[in-house]
């Protein structure tokens, strides 16, 4: 599953400067991560795909949250198909099917992804250790809500992460993923106690903020 030499030193040298743009949740290290557990479930399931499309996918899944975070998903398929320089790599119909992929990534979507591509990258895009959620929660609520306080922002990614991630939850497997079911475990179990829950992102919370990682 090799990526074109190519293809990869464009991508990251014109594009992934973009996502410096974006909080931290959204930027760099998520895209990368994105990208690596794309392939580690392509691996994983033994997907017959072209990883040229998924890298592309993972690459700018993400690269217009800092425009609109709650559109994201459209605005980032959009500055990707008025990339003519994916025209080298890409004919018509995969462009195509990587814009969809893009679009549909969310997993707050209410369809299911229209491709396989879509599925890995909507799959590779959820969280799958409990540190990134305190973390991830934590910085996207300070930038929709820049006034409230910690306090009230560890209630919010409370209420979120049940929501995305609860017995419940919206959050979809569409694919074998061993990491993801021990961390849904994890999750869970800490999720069963609200103040438990508080008080380990209020302690990690405070330790990036001392490590000025936040």
């Amino acid at each position: 599953m090799e990526i074109d030499k190519e293809l990869k030193n464009y991508i990251e040298n014109s594009i992934f400067s973009e996502y410096s743009k974006n909080e931290s949740g959204h930027g760099i290290e998520h895209i990368n991560q994105v990208i690596k557990r794309s392939f580690e479930l392509v691996k994983e399931n033994k997907i017959d795909i072209n990883a040229n499309m998924v890298y592309v996918i993972a690459a700018y899944h993400d690269i217009g949250h800092h425009i609109d975070s709650k559109n994201h998903e459209i605005i980032s398929a959009d500055i990707m198909s008025k990339d003519k320089n994916l025209s080298k790599y890409f004919n018509d119909g995969e462009l195509k099917i990587i814009k969809e992929a893009i679009e549909d990534h969310r997993a707050s979507a209410k369809d299911d992804p229209r491709s396989i591509y879509g599925r890995i990258v909507s799959s590779a895009d959820r969280n799958n250790k409990v540190e990134d959620c305190l973390r991830r929660t934590y910085t996207y609520g300070k930038k929709l809500n820049p006034d409230a306080t910690d306090e009230e922002l560890f209630l919010l990614a409370y209420d979120v992460l049940v929501n995305k991630f609860g017995e419940d939850g919206y959050a979809k497997f569409y694919f074998k993923d061993s990491l993801y079911e021990e961390f849904l475990i994890e999750l869970r179990d800490l999720l069963k106690n609200k103040d438990k829950y508080i008080e380990r992102q209020r302690t990690y919370i405070k330790k990036l903020k001392n490590e000025r990682k936040i």
